[in-house]
């Protein structure tokens, strides 16, 4: 309930400063043209200052701001995993079509009052009223944009897109990581009882839980190999708190506790295991018609093979010697030693540690 709150608290903040810059621009854009142009619904006073203007600019920002962040908060919360999204978008616009009305209508009583301009706010009067169909296509397209930002931002992690905007990662870059790689236990035995089409959907509602934390620990999913997730976090975020532990144990939890949905749903609940390890990796933007940040190193290598000795030790969870040297157990958890291996493809041992949470 927390986590939601700020989550919410949040998009709010952005939202409002989006959307109260968006209109303001709107309002100069209208307010410095009004000359080019005859405007016979409204009429702009000549001796009123622009500021005037940009504070109901201000005014429908944060109007819409509220309205938006509850709507994309509850449909994301509630309504993405039940509705089609052509279903989602049929039903936001409709709903920000009557707040559009409702608003500029208020709006429009509002500067009547103030600045002494008469605005039309007549039942029906936005039906053929041109400057709210303007600002209606205007919404949509600045709600488009919005929304590719929030989607970028969700593709390449937090602040990614910004950094490949201004060219970061165009030439390769060493920094030091964290990986996880988290994979589902008995994978070929469950596709082959569930079948090809069964199975992806199986996937997807295990990954679906997966996304609802991968924010709440500062975590990027740095790719989806079938039924295999990599994460990644900086050192200083993966560390903090425990993050890297806290999400897998997390995600191990809510599957557990929907396991009577699995059970009834798919006849099994997924379990899975992950191996976690640190250090240096390259970075780099590759392609052009597909662009993506790749990973290059051989710490994913030695972190997949950890992940696959869970099989070996009939263990949930294995991290190496280095990255367990990165982190400041809790009393919740416990580092079980389980010796040197010499992992596939490598030339020297690795000691590995399994991490159980202790049972209160």
């Amino acid at each position: 309930m927390k986590y939601a709150l700020k989550q919410f608290f949040k998009l709010l903040f952005f939202s409002t400063v989006f959307w109260s810059f968006v209109f303001c621009l709107f309002i100069l854009i209208r307010y410095y043209g009004r000359h080019q142009e005859q405007v016979n619904s409204v009429r702009l006073s000549e001796q009123i200052a622009v500021s005037e203007y940009l504070m109901f600019g201000v005014i429908l920002g944060v109007m819409v701001a509220i309205v938006y962040t509850i709507i994309e908060f509850l449909f994301d919360k509630f309504l993405s995993k039940t509705l089609h999204l052509g279903i989602i978008i049929i039903l936001k616009s409709i709903i920000y079509l009557f707040f559009l009305i409702f608003s500029l209508t208020f709006i429009a009583y509002l500067a009547e009052d103030y600045i002494n301009v008469d605005f039309p706010n007549h039942r029906g009067w936005w039906i053929s009223n041109r400057i709210f169909w303007l600002v209606t296509a205007y919404f949509i397209l600045c709600s488009l944009m919005f929304s590719l930002i929030r989607l970028a931002n969700d593709k390449f992690g937090k602040g990614v897109i910004l950094k490949m905007l201004f060219g970061r990662y165009r030439k390769p870059r060493e920094v030091e990581r964290i990986l996880m790689f988290i994979d589902l236990k008995s994978s070929t035995s469950i596709a082959e009882e569930l079948g090809h089409l069964k199975y992806s959907r199986f996937i997807q509602d295990c990954f679906y839980y997966l996304n609802r934390i991968i924010n709440k620990y500062n975590a990027e999913i740095y790719q989806y190999v079938g039924d295999e997730a990599v994460l990644t976090w900086t050192m200083k975020k993966g560390t903090k708190h425990l993050n890297c532990l806290n999400l897998f144990f997390e995600y191990d939890a809510k599957l557990r506790k929907h396991a009577k949905y699995y059970m009834k749903r798919y006849g099994v609940v997924p379990e899975f295991k992950a191996g976690l390890h640190s250090g240096k990796i390259i970075i780099a933007e590759v392609g052009t018609i597909k662009k993506e940040l790749a990973y290059h190193g051989d710490v994913i290598n030695t972190t997949s093979r950890i992940q696959e000795q869970c099989n070996e030790y009939e263990e949930s969870f294995l991290t190496s010697e280095e990255m367990l040297s990165h982190l400041k157990l809790s009393s919740k958890f416990k580092a079980i030693p389980l010796g040197n291996e010499l992992l596939e493809g490598k030339s020297e041992e690795l000691k590995l540690y399994a991490i159980h949470k202790v049972k209160k």
